[in-house]
């Protein structure tokens, strides 16, 4: 089961107890439904869960009950296409407005702005949006949660409801239809928790916590080896530097210090800067070392730039 479909199944659960907050998931599910083509009375999903709660949801509010019917796919055979119809038509404006004059006059989308004045209602639209045409992304791979809508000015009312929650969504264009979307992982969880998904939020977060302990084991892993790779690299110069210099000019003829830890370093390759400075009398600080063994490095290159 995809990770849409874990969602999608806990939302088909939570209890939407206020007619208010029934009417405002229902508009916002039948709206998103015209995005792939439905007629405007009709709901089509391929969830049977989701199928199964818009029927309860319109006969609870309304006395004509609902027909549904399946369609198998010729394809595909395993999935299957159902369709909740609202028996009347007066049902779709009464659920907007409680008046059909109102709903010819004003239209759909107003209807579900009217709907979603209260925080429990907008709560609901999403979760109806969601579950009618919304997805998400793995969240092993990236954290992506889209819902698509079948034009710009339903993008840009679900956009700000997802705005008024402070969810940082984005609208993008897709062939024909609009995609509102969330790309970060915070935003996610809070709309799970926003539209009531409490579990999938909770192996959301796991991942994420699991995902950043990862990313931050593979940072130090990785600061780990370009800094020892690093120190390799810088001994070997100094031990190379040294040597030329000892083959050349001699030790003598370097300065006590820099003499001192010529000497030093030649005996001790693999040790740290630090413990090559404590070995000194009196010790010297790790700056200090490296210092000295930079000088080294400088006089190495003239004595080379000398015999060209």
């Amino acid at each position: 089961m995809s990770f849409s479909s874990i969602i999608k199944e806990e939302l088909c659960r939570v209890d939407a107890q206020k007619p208010c907050c029934k009417r405002a998931e229902l508009a916002a599910a039948c709206f998103m439904s015209g995005a792939g083509g439905a007629p405007p009375d009709c709901l089509v999903t391929e969830n049977a869960a989701f199928a199964r709660r818009a029927y309860k949801l319109l006969r609870e509010l309304y006395e004509a009950p609902p027909d549904i019917s399946i369609k198998k796919k010729q394809r595909l055979k395993k999935s299957a296409s159902y369709t909740v119809r609202i028996h009347s038509g007066a049902a779709i404006a009464d659920m907007l407005y409680g008046d059909a004059e109102e709903y010819s006059r004003k239209g759909e989308i107003e209807g579900i702005r009217t709907l979603t004045r209260k925080k429990c209602c907008k709560r609901a639209a999403l979760r109806g949006s969601f579950l009618s045409g919304g997805s998400m992304t793995d969240p092993e791979k990236q954290y992506h949660l889209e819902v698509y809508c079948k034009n710009h000015e339903y993008a840009s009312f679900l956009m700000k409801l997802m705005a008024g929650f402070d969810l940082n969504p984005k609208i993008t264009m897709r062939t024909d239809y609009c995609v509102v979307y969330i790309k970060d992982g915070g935003g996610i969880v809070d709309f799970l928790n926003i539209t009531g998904a409490h579990s999938a939020l909770m192996s959301l977060e796991n991942t994420r916590i699991l995902k950043d302990m990862r990313n931050s084991v593979n940072r130090a892993v990785n600061c780990e080896t370009a800094n020892l790779e690093k120190t390799a690299f810088a001994s070997l110069r100094q031990i190379s530097s040294i040597a030329y210099i000892k083959e050349t000019i001699g030790f003598d003829a370097l300065p006590r210090n820099l003499r001192e830890i010529a000497k030093l370093r030649e005996a001790n390759r693999e040790i740290s800067l630090f413990e090559l400075g404590r070995m000194l009398e009196p010790p010297l600080g790790k700056s200090g070392v490296n210092h000295r063994l930079r000088k080294l490095d400088e006089i190495a290159a003239d004595i080379r730039a000398q015999k060209k």
